[in-house]
């Protein structure tokens, strides 16, 4: 009775979530049933990248419900014809023929029997807040490349496959997704731009309350807006909850930085939005913040200045058996991507204020020269027996510290083997 007792509250909300799950896979499983009712699948979608094959492109598209990708023959563009941009919007008709309900959540390849771009209408509503900073990016900078980079570093939209082999090649993939660094600096900038014009009226109208804390629940509330924005990329969504879960528990005097809130984070996500159990950025993200405490829990004694520098470079070791099991792309330039971690933290708040006052074409030259450096890169993959063996102590670590200290030499041999 009294370890029931104990753990009751953990038992209710583990069943609460459990429960948000079954509603969430059957609504999903819901549209799945409705996708499948016709062979002939009619919906609008917008076009979110393009791989470019030989003779023929791959489309991604992102309806309603799914994503999913289908392929299209590459034809003479006249030249009073209109190429297919990313972010264009379609009428579509697909087959759902042989699509099981996974598929369907991980989003699938189909063909296609009709495509028909959508004029969309562009609203000039001050609210209409994505394309004020699409258009915003498209005055900065006039190179395609670095167009889609802060498309992708603002609003999540995925980059073309060249640029995702640059970003994988420097291994900083981690610096364009966006997630809980991001966060960070957004709601660090809304709550001070909030913080001074909301010290006028609460000083004046509403002394009683908390300011602070007024400020912070402003802060998730145009931080939630945003990530409706990118269309709740999963990561993201990931330091959202995480974000609030902080607010939460900071409000009721409860331990923040702790696994138990990092796995209520995960469980929250999955039982709201299933799909993202597929989501290998979902992964990465949790991963990362799960490898962030580990650092905490056994260097926290560390001096501050070393702490910064080590940290980098102790993230850019642990996390390499993990990423080399899913991308073998491995490259001794790979080692600037410590050093780029370091200069981000500058770059990307710079950035934002630099396309606020309308100057980030001043960065232009060093960007492009950086998308279009060469690196030589080699395959090495994580044996599925080392990943597995690397997880389990990554996991025993929290308890273990004898784990930990194995976990470790396992990151510096594979390490050494990845690169030497």
């Amino acid at each position: 009775m009294i370890i029931i007792d104990k753990y009751k509250h953990t038992f209710l909300n583990i069943f609460l979530l459990f429960t948000i799950f079954i509603f969430s896979i059957g609504l999903e499983y819901s549209r799945f049933l409705d996708f499948r009712t016709e062979e002939f699948f009619s919906l609008e979608a917008k076009l979110i990248n393009i791989y470019k094959k030989d003779n023929f492109d791959i489309y991604k598209f992102q309806g309603k419900n799914f994503d999913f990708f289908t392929k299209v023959r590459r034809v003479k563009v006249e030249i009073n014809e209109e190429n297919y941009k990313k972010l264009d919007s379609f009428y579509i008709i697909i087959s759902s023929k042989n699509i099981n309900f996974l598929e369907y959540l991980k989003g699938f390849f189909t063909t296609n029997y009709y495509l028909e771009k959508i004029e969309t209408k562009v609203q000039n509503s001050f609210l209409n807040i994505e394309n004020i900073i699409l258009d915003n990016i498209r005055k900065n900078h006039t190179s395609s490349d670095i167009i889609e980079l802060f498309d992708a570093l603002f609003l999540a939209i995925p980059v073309n496959v060249n640029l995702r082999e640059v970003f994988t090649d420097y291994s900083i993939s981690h610096l364009i997704a966006l997630s809980g660094f991001h966060l960070v600096v957004l709601s660090f900038s809304i709550y001070w731009i909030i913080y001074y014009f909301y010290s006028y009226f609460h000083q004046k109208y509403f002394p009683f309350r908390n300011k602070k804390y007024d400020i912070i629940l402003f802060s998730i509330a145009v931080l939630f807006y945003y990530l409706l924005l990118t269309n709740i990329v999963p990561s993201l969504l990931r330091a959202f909850v995480l974000f609030c879960l902080g607010v939460f528990l900071l409000r009721s005097n409860i331990k923040i930085l702790s696994y138990t809130t990092l796995l209520y984070t995960f469980l929250i996500v999955i039982s709201l939005f299933p799909k993202y159990i597929f989501s290998i950025g979902f992964w990465f993200s949790t991963m990362a913040v799960f490898y962030i405490y580990l650092f905490m829990q056994y260097f926290k004694s560390m001096n501050k200045w070393l702490m910064l520098l080590f940290f980098n470079i102790w993230m850019f070791l642990i996390f390499n058996p993990v990423v080399h099991y899913f991308f073998y792309q491995t490259a001794l330039e790979q080692f600037y991507s410590i050093l780029l971690t370091i200069f981000f933290t500058i770059f990307y708040p710079l950035e934002i204020v630099a396309h606020i006052f309308m100057f980030a074409n001043i960065f232009d030259g060093l960007l492009e020269s950086f998308l279009n450096s060469k690196v030589e890169i080699y395959m090495i993959k994580t044996p599925l027996w080392l990943f597995i063996l690397y997880i389990i102590y990554s996991f025993f670590s929290i308890f273990n510290k004898r784990a930990f200290v194995i976990l470790n030499i396992l990151m510096i041999g594979f390490n050494l083997y990845l690169f030497f």
